[in-house]
């Protein structure tokens, strides 16, 4: 994953856009880095990462509580979308 996309910290609602717009240029320069080529396999990947975000805090041994959203977890799912299958 795009070293900017990975470690942009996302705090609020205008640093979401932000990080939406940097993900929209990573796709459009480095397709072959997203496994979801279409958006209907992306909004798929972004539904499963949705419903397993929890683990990948757990495993990472974050203190996250995915039912307590911020517009850091909802970063967090759009990235794992990217490379979810």
């Amino acid at each position: 994953m795009n070293d900017i996309i990975s470690n942009f910290k996302v705090t609020d609602r205008q640093s979401f856009i932000k990080f939406l717009d940097l993900l929209h240029k990573d796709f459009l320069i480095n397709p072959e880095s997203w496994e979801s080529k279409t958006l209907s396999d992306f909004l798929e990947a972004l539904s499963a990462y949705a419903a397993d975000i929890q683990s990948y805090y757990d495993n990472m041994n974050q203190n996250v509580n995915a039912d307590r959203l911020d517009w850091g977890i909802f970063s967090d799912i759009f990235k794992g979308a990217k490379i979810y299958e």
